[in-house]
């Protein structure tokens, strides 16, 4: 509904609203075509302070936790506004979100969020003075936050991810260079840390859900690195791709595709990858004599533009290979035309 010029549903004149009758064609079928608008509704919530980032727990996905600029996290139940949602054209009023909880704890504003996937009501806020702080959710409704952080970063925490399979085992990535494994048992410092060793903010972290032990990072040079947890202490990335011209802003694994990765940066790109892509002889023969062609690896599939300083991106969890991302000047939501309808569809 931003006029993103996608094809995504924008108004395309697919014909949906033709009879197939032998009707006179004329200023009908306008009005037809204007009564098959796609109608976008949306639900407003008031928010004190900019929003750094928002993250929603899987398991009730009502529950919104917000980073705000003031340097205070905040949890709301947004069951009205879903509903209202979820009932299109009922012209349901803006209702009100039930505030849950706001912690202020933290040192300094921050970015890192991140809800526990195995376990419910587990929540890590992570600041800009280095330290995280872990909420957990009480029967009744209630929540509460550990007054006491995790520390062992020298510098702004930019993002944490926690274990798809392990309830007490999170990551988290700085301005320090380094990614860290943390064991929630343990507060003072991490149980693995290691330093990229390429002198930049670390930004973003995503941990593969169906190979559990692969991580992608992405740093302010923009490159991007994959790491083995089995091997992290060897301080060596299994790869590493440097195709982004400025600072990487997001990663996430695919939830489908255990090979398959999206990476957006500052330099007006989202690119997917698919790390089980090699070398193919008949490829590199078209592209000869095409110096332009001659410096694109054979993981990158595509390349998504069209959007201005892209902040964010996230997989659809049901519909294979379809990619939302937030920027500065527009939302979109896609699907590449090779990104095929599951695992190994472009084999």
């Amino acid at each position: 509904g931003d006029g993103d010029g996608d094809g995504d549903g924008d108004g395309d004149g697919d014909g949906d609203g033709e009879d197939g009758g032998d009707g006179d064609v004329g200023d009908d079928d306008d009005d037809d075509d204007d009564d098959d608008d796609p109608l976008l509704e949306s639900q407003t919530v008031a928010h004190h302070g900019t929003v750094n980032r928002l993250k929603l727990m899987p398991q009730a996905s009502h529950v919104c936790a917000t980073w705000a600029d003031t340097g205070e996290v905040r949890l709301f139940d947004l069951s009205k506004q879903l509903a209202n949602l979820h009932a299109p054209g009922s012209g349901g009023a803006a209702a009100a979100a039930l505030h849950l909880h706001t912690f202020s704890g933290h040192a300094d504003e921050g970015f890192a969020l991140d809800f526990s996937p195995v376990r419910q009501g587990a929540l890590a806020s992570a600041d800009c003075a280095g330290k995280i702080h872990v909420w957990q959710s009480a029967p009744g409704g209630s929540w509460s936050v550990d007054p006491e952080p995790y520390t062992g970063h020298e510098g702004s925490v930019e993002d944490v991810s926690w274990s798809p399979v392990e309830s007490g085992v999170l990551l988290s990535c700085g301005c320090d260079c380094s990614l860290r494994v943390w064991d929630v048992r343990r507060k003072a410092g991490s149980a693995i840390a290691v330093d990229e060793g390429h002198g930049h903010d670390v930004n973003v972290a995503s941990w593969n859900r169906l190979v559990n032990y692969l991580v992608v990072t992405g740093a302010d040079d923009g490159s991007f690195r994959i790491w083995d947890l089995r091997s992290l202490r060897a301080a060596q990335p299994v790869a590493k791709f440097t195709w982004h011209r400025a600072a990487v802003t997001s990663v996430e694994w695919s939830p489908q595709e255990s090979s398959t990765l999206a990476v957006s940066g500052a330099d007006n790109q989202l690119t997917l990858w698919d790390l089980a892509l090699e070398d193919d002889p008949e490829a590199d023969s078209a592209t000869a004599g095409h110096d332009d062609l001659q410096d694109i690896p054979p993981q990158l599939y595509f390349v998504h533009q069209g959007q201005k300083e892209i902040k964010e991106l996230h997989w659809h969890a049901q519909l294979p290979g379809v990619i939302s991302s937030t920027a500065e000047d527009s939302f979109h939501i896609f699907k590449p035309a090779n990104a095929g309808d599951g695992p190994s569809a472009r084999a």
